[in-house]
């Protein structure tokens, strides 16, 4: 592959690395903070954090179909194009942020009670939930944002603007956790606070790129259901993995508290080597979409080749460090014994999934940035419905404490290798590589 195909992906995945990387650690942050206060207040943080994650997440094809649009309008040259498109997937997420906002503020003790939770956890976890849910039109706008700005081959500003969220985060969470008292309504504020700035900071950049080219602002209904059918197919590929996500949630609230707890910030840790993987699959996206917008197949063959190799690499880099610290980080969360041996055990499992996990996500942004959402669609509920067995036979056996939140994680690295052998089976075929100005 050539010298500048690689530095392309380089230029592209190192300043995503870092964005996707200050992403969870918000959520991280607000671990390590309320993690002292108690552990109903640390599982009441899991269950809420579940329920918020699948609303912002359930739209990340915010991000994702919006990258793959405007990237392919870039390399067909249409930039005024590329940043009406993406103008019309801000104001759709804008509308879908304002609608989540309400339903979740609205239902938020039921929602949480849907997990079997205890009631000290329920009602820690309600108040962290009805105060999140303000932040979510602005984690919407944020999502939009760096998905028009991946598609314009530019992946530094949105880093800055996830540095600078996660910075202030930290900073507010903390202050207003402990010398203020406010508890975990605290770490909930400090959130919304941080995300409504980094809305701002990147919705100007945009809107600054969209004046320069006479692109209108207006919100256009036309364009903004144009934007929203096109996420349908992504929006289904998201839920899937988001019912296997909650899935596992659920299973773990009821192998005990102290388990929920460690479950919690295992899948916080997971989800964090989750988006530092995607910094491939982020690359992948706007590489895949421009190269196809301009006709060249052979280059998006080569890109993901390398990718994938370095995904691989990347996980194995990952395990290492993992396996290393999986003793130090428990200590960084809880106070109890009997959470942090759950999780040093949890860890070591997630560790071993990281290589697997590497593939899944690189081929999974490759085909995402190739406009292949209608297979992923259908293959994501497939990879969901492989999952239902192995989560049923670990209710049947009965498995509690520590041992059933090992196997659990067990039953979850396999849902991984079954969604990287798919995705690889398809990236082997040509039916998505169509080329092209659109799809």
């Amino acid at each position: 592959m050539p010298t500048d195909h690689r530095r392309e992906i380089l230029r592209l995945a190192v300043p995503a690395f870092l964005a996707l990387v200050a992403e969870p650690l918000f959520l991280l942050a607000d671990s390590a903070i309320v993690g002292h206060l108690g552990t109903s207040s640390l599982a009441g943080l899991g269950v809420a954090s579940a329920v918020l994650l699948t609303a912002a997440n359930i739209f990340v094809f915010l991000a994702y179909g919006t990258t793959a649009v405007v990237a392919r309008r870039t390399g067909a040259h249409d930039e005024k194009g590329a940043l009406a498109a993406g103008i019309d997937g801000m104001w759709l997420a804008l509308l879908l942020g304002l609608g989540a906002t309400a339903v979740l503020v609205a239902f938020a003790e039921p929602l949480l009670r849907v997990f079997g939770a205890s009631d000290a956890a329920v009602a820690e976890g309600a108040i962290y939930l009805a105060i999140s849910a303000f932040g979510i039109p602005a984690m919407l706008v944020v999502l939009a944002a760096m998905g028009v700005l991946r598609g314009l081959q530019d992946t530094r500003t949105p880093m800055v603007a996830a540095i600078a969220g996660f910075t202030a985060n930290a900073i507010l969470s903390f202050v207003l956790v402990h010398p203020v008292g406010m508890g975990i309504a605290g770490a909930a504020w400090g959130t919304v606070i941080a995300q409504t700035g980094m809305a701002l900071a990147l919705g100007a950049v945009v809107v600054r790129g969209a004046l320069r080219l006479n692109v209108s602002l207006k919100l256009h209904g036309q364009g903004v259901l144009k934007a929203a059918g096109g996420g349908v197919p992504l929006l289904i590929r998201t839920l899937a993995l988001r019912a296997v996500l909650l899935l596992t949630t659920w299973v773990a609230a009821g192998l005990g508290e102290p388990q929920l707890a460690a479950h919690q910030v295992a899948l916080t840790v997971w989800s964090s080597l989750a988006f530092a993987l995607d910094a491939l699959a982020i690359a992948g996206q706007a590489i895949t979409g421009k190269a196809l917008g301009a006709n060249d197949v052979p280059a998006v063959r080569e890109a993901t080749s390398t990718m994938v190799r370095w995904g691989v690499w990347f996980g194995v880099i990952l395990t290492v460090v993992i396996v290393a610290l999986h003793r130090v980080i428990p200590m960084g969360f809880s106070t109890d014994p009997e959470v942090r041996a759950a999780l040093a055990a949890a860890l070591l499992i997630v560790a071993a999934g990281q290589p697997v996990a590497g593939i899944a996500f690189v081929l999974d942004g490759v085909l995402i940035g190739a406009g292949d959402a209608r297979w992923l669609a259908f293959a994501q509920v497939g990879f969901l419905l492989a999952y239902l067995p192995m989560v049923w036979l670990l209710q049947a056996a009965g498995v509690t404490g520590t041992s059933g939140l090992v196997w659990l994680w067990v039953a979850f690295g396999l849902f991984m290798a079954i969604r990287a052998a798919g995705l690889h089976w398809r990236a082997r075929g040509d039916e998505w590589l169509v080329t092209g100005a659109s799809r």
